[in-house]
């Protein structure tokens, strides 16, 4: 397992998967360790993923710093990354709220992305966040599913601030509630840094008018890709998203839900490829 020094001493881990033009990895979560990723879909078999596991997470060091879990204080790691990996320019796919972050490095460090693809990613850091109203009109649309009753109310709750989450609601962040989306939504509690989540967006992290005139600049090609049926974000916000680059395409993969990727792998790893490929 690789590990390089960020600028503040923290050890942190990165994986390899597949073999060709390499292709730098962010994760969400906030905070969830790049092995949920897994190869993307069957993507490593045409890139050379460097997953990167955030600070404190998978098999990254915990910073002495706590305060260093914040999103825009990670850019300085995704650089020294860059560093290390010995990448002029780079190709940066990132998922979920890993966007967040990889748009903070974008418009800190524009002459560093050669292409940018953001996978079902909520654009909090143009602030733009996917609201309740949102994610209840994805989740509405699987109203014919089996478990959708039981679900629903335990999700409005959820969204409400009147109860925690509750693992039945987990489907609605899949395309399909299958076997492969149940082992996959059952490894995210280890997975996770709860800690280091709820300091991923503290206040000062994000400073949306600032990141926007910034990404309306950025040269690099962009790639905007939400799920048909995922709530956070949804197609509506992710296309206002793709609006605020210079040169970005969107697209709604069909059927999915926020782990395109696990929905339908040949559709999405054929997408990405084509625009990596561009």
């Amino acid at each position: 397992m690789p590990t390089f020094t960020a600028a503040d001493g923290t050890q942190l881990a990165y994986h390899v998967r597949g073999e060709g033009e390499p292709l730098v990895v962010l994760p969400g979560g906030p905070m969830r360790a790049s092995a949920y990723l897994g190869d993307l879909g069957g993507l490593a078999a045409h890139r050379r993923l460097i997953l990167l596991d955030l600070r404190g997470t998978g098999d990254s060091a915990v910073p002495a710093d706590p305060s260093s879990y914040r999103c825009d204080r990670l850019v300085d790691d995704v650089e020294v990354l860059r560093v290390h990996a010995e990448l002029d320019r780079m190709d940066l796919l990132a998922h979920s709220a890993g966007g967040s972050l990889a748009m903070l490095y974008a418009a800190r460090y524009p002459e560093r992305v050669a292409r940018l693809a953001l996978i079902t990613a909520t654009p909090w850091a143009l602030g733009m966040p996917a609201t309740a109203e949102d994610r209840l009109a994805a989740a509405r649309l699987r109203k014919g599913e089996p478990w959708f009753e039981g679900a629903y109310p335990a999700f409005e709750a959820w969204l409400a601030g009147t109860a925690d989450f509750d693992p039945v609601i987990e489907p609605f962040f899949y395309g399909s509630w299958d076997a492969v989306a149940e082992k996959h939504s059952a490894l995210a509690d280890e997975q996770c840094n709860d800690e280091a989540a709820d300091l991923y967006f503290s206040d000062g992290a994000f400073d949306p008018p600032a990141t926007r005139a910034a990404l309306a600049e950025l040269p690099a090609p962009v790639l905007v890709l939400a799920g048909e049926l995922d709530g956070g974000p949804r197609p509506g916000l992710a296309r206002r998203a793709a609006d605020v680059f210079r040169d970005a395409e969107s697209e709604v993969q069909p059927g999915a839900g926020h782990y395109p990727w696990l929905d339908d792998p040949e559709w999405f790893t054929r997408r990405v490829v084509a625009f990596l490929d561009r």
